[in-house]
This record gives structure tokens, C-alpha cells and sequence, in this order.
């Protein structure tokens, strides 16, 4: 396979993914060598850096994971603080709490219970 074709993918999937993926897991899918997907992710990790992308992929485990840069943590921070924190409806909320009052109850049961 051409390596940057599978550079692109092994970054897409780190992206998609958002967690550490295991080298075992990445080898699965590309079919390729283990040992190749460690090379390949060394050489993606010296581009990243060589690039001076505001992301990087570091070593957890036996996997990998994408991540931004220790320098750009103030910045990141602010934009968190000003996003809009999500809200549930009061359908939404009428279902939290009679599941929270019965944790057991069925889907057909909790409607019955909106119904009246």
C-alpha cells in the first residue's frame, strides 16, 4: 500500500476515533505488519512535529492517539468556556425522572406514564 494513502487513513481513523488505538487493532484493519504500523506512526509522529501542527500522536500503551500540544492548552480552554452547554427538553427530562424513580421500568411503560 502506498504510504501516504495509508498515512491518511491511520489519521483518519486516530481522528475518527478520538482514544488510543492499539497497534493490534490498526494492524487488523490495514492488513498490514505490526511492525509496519509502528513504523508508519513514527514517521507520522517526526511529520507532525517537523510541520508544527497545533496536534500531535503519542505512545499510550501498546496503541496510539491523536492529541493537541501542551502549548495550546490555554487557547483551548477558552474556546470551551464559551461554548453553549447542552440542554435537555422537557420530553427529556420527563423521562430522567421516572427512570429515576424506577431505573427498571420498559420503554411501553414510560410512555404510558407521559400519556396521563
Amino acid at each position: 500500500m502506498e504510504k501516504d494513502l495509508l498515512k491518511a487513513r491511520i489519521e483518519a481513523m486516530l481522528f475518527a476515533y478520538g482514544k488510543n488505538i492499539d497497534v493490534k487493532v490498526l494492524s487488523n484493519i490495514l492488513e498490514i505488519d505490526k511492525k509496519e504500523v509502528i513504523e508508519v506512526m513514527q514517521q507520522m509522529q517526526k511529520e507532525f512535529e517537523d510541520q508544527n501542527r497545533g496536534i500531535k500522536i503519542i505512545k499510550v500503551n501498546d496503541g496510539y492517539q491523536m492529541c493537541t500540544k501542551e502549548e495550546f492548552y490555554s487557547d483551548i480552554c477558552v474556546l470551551f468556556e464559551n461554548r453553549s452547554k447542552p440542554t435537555l427538553s422537557t420530553a427529556a427530562l420527563e423521562v430522567l425522572s421516572i427512570v429515576a424513580y424506577n431505573p427498571k421500568i420498559t420503554r411501553s411503560q414510560i410512555e404510558d406514564v407521559r400519556r396521563c
